[in-house]
């Protein structure tokens, strides 16, 4: 199978904004929508490119802008052919008799489903295949991780296709196309869950991708703010592994382990709300994420899964480089969950005297008597030693919320394992109160790099992770 290219998306009101978009794509084809366009000039759109393109002129009843007769845009898409676009896209559903494309290596015969997966999708994708188009499109709304699967074995065949599952389940689809054996991926802003050019092609590398690429993922619900994929694709590309780490968004970890199985992933980074379920799922673990019962990290093995968790590591690292002594100390954590008891954990194997403090005192309880630590009351008495945010509460994009109030930070030291963005509303209140402070990004970087490392037998390098996730972050506050 070809390596996959990159088609980036154009869309505009007029003629003018077409053209712009068009010859500033940074892609391999551009994908021409001429539905939304006022002033519309088939041939302006053409003329004088330097990239070959898909003409798409997307009927209103299959997501598109176009309201006029199927006798006008047919007329849209029979000129573009008739002039020498590459491709012309069109949809299954359509009255396709008034089309006239001689060539049919030249038709994109495509199909969009935004409610779901439609449990007959083999059945449509068979009837599309023997129309023999030069492309089969096929794009659908996966409800569940599991459709995405449902989707690659529907699109399982030979021919140039592309298959694209839309949302935040699909992402591996858009990143990874080559999982799929898509001969294309979509970049642009106007689809549910779509990419940039510049991620696509610079943080996951499509192009280099190929069926023999080594997949590893983050999962988790929700990924959106996620730095994981951005610090692990430079890693893998700063070391010219054949590699691509996409998201897996699920709440499930039956079928996280079902989709892994069947996309043969070779190492998953487990976040909220997996970490404590993921361990019930998996057979082997180390001694400390069984005692924590929650892990974070997953490696396939001949045997299966084994499981680690290297957040107690990554948690202390940044507490010992600054020499902190927790012999004694009070120390209060935000949160019952997998993180909060991995927190508690790990301080309490440095001696301090831990609380733990949520808003769901059953939770709060039962998770204190197991660990041996002291349920506080909400919010926490004011005067800590140390305050451990394992909550989501601040996580990008609703950054402006904290898990306290602001009159209620107030104690020595607050350690946010929030990463993004990288001084929450709560740090920010801690450090103007005089409190010292400690983001989650060393915590992030430091628990990656083990991860990394297991997987791969390479040491991932701080600097370089780092850097990826500052970068990434930035962007994401560039979009708030």
């Amino acid at each position: 199978m070809p390596q996959p290219l990159i088609v980036q998306v154009v869309t505009g009101r007029t003629m003018a904004e077409i053209r712009r978009g068009r010859d500033a794509a940074v892609a391999d084809l551009v994908e021409l929508r001429l539905d939304g366009v006022g002033d519309l000039d088939v041939a302006g759109a053409l003329a004088d490119r330097r990239l070959p393109v898909i003409v798409t002129c997307r009927a209103h009843w299959e997501g598109g802008a176009f309201h006029g007769s199927e006798e006008e845009r047919l007329a849209v898409l029979s000129h573009a052919a008739a002039l020498g676009a590459e491709f012309v896209d069109v949809e299954w559903k359509a009255n396709r008799r008034g089309l006239a494309v001689t060539d049919p290596t030249q038709l994109v015969l495509s199909h969009h489903d935004f409610e779901g997966t439609p449990a007959d999708l083999a059945d449509r994708v068979r009837a599309m295949r023997a129309e023999r188009p030069g492309v089969v499109k096929v794009a659908v709304t996966p409800t569940r991780l599991r459709d995405v699967t449902t989707l690659r074995d529907a699109m399982a065949f030979d021919d140039p296709h592309v298959a694209i599952a839309m949302g935040a389940f699909g992402q591996i689809s858009r990143a990874c196309p080559a999982a799929f054996g898509s001969c294309w991926t979509f970049a642009g802003t106007n689809a549910p869950g779509q990419l940039s050019a510049d991620e696509l092609r610079r943080t996951y590398r499509v192009p280099a991708q190929s069926a023999k690429t080594a997949i590893y993922g983050v999962a988790g619900q929700p990924l959106g703010h996620s730095a994981s994929p951005a610090m692990h694709n430079a890693m893998l590309a700063a070391l010219g592994l054949d590699g691509v780490y996409v998201p897996f968004e699920t709440d499930d970890a039956v079928e996280l382990l079902d989709a892994a199985a069947a996309f043969d992933v070779r190492g998953i980074s487990v976040t909220a709300p997996l970490k404590e379920s993921v361990f019930a799922a998996v057979a082997a673990a180390d001694p400390l994420a069984s005692r924590i019962r929650a892990l974070n990290t997953l490696r396939r093995t001949a045997e299966g899964w084994e499981g680690r968790n290297f957040d107690v590591a990554g948690l202390l690292a940044p507490l010992d480089a600054r020499g902190l002594t927790l012999h004694g100390r009070r120390a209060v954590v935000l949160g019952a969950g997998g993180a909060a008891r991995m927190a508690v954990w790990a301080l309490q194997s440095r001696g301090a005297e831990v609380e733990i403090a949520a808003r769901r005192s059953e939770r709060t309880e039962a998770v204190a008597s197991e660990l041996g630590a002291v349920a506080s009351a909400w919010p926490p008495a004011a005067g800590w030693d140390l305050l451990v945010n394992t909550t989501p509460v601040g996580t990008w994009p609703r950054i402006d919320e904290s898990p306290l109030a602001r009159g209620a930070v107030q104690g020595r030291m607050v350690y946010d394992l929030i990463y993004n963005p990288e001084e929450t509303t709560l740090l920010r209140w801690a450090r103007e109160a005089g409190a010292e402070t400690i983001g989650g990004l060393e915590m992030l970087v430091g628990q990656a790099c083990l991860q990394f490392e297991w997987w791969t037998g390479q040491p991932g390098d701080p600097a370089v992770m780092t850097e990826a996730a500052r970068r990434f972050i930035g962007e994401a506050q560039r979009q708030v």
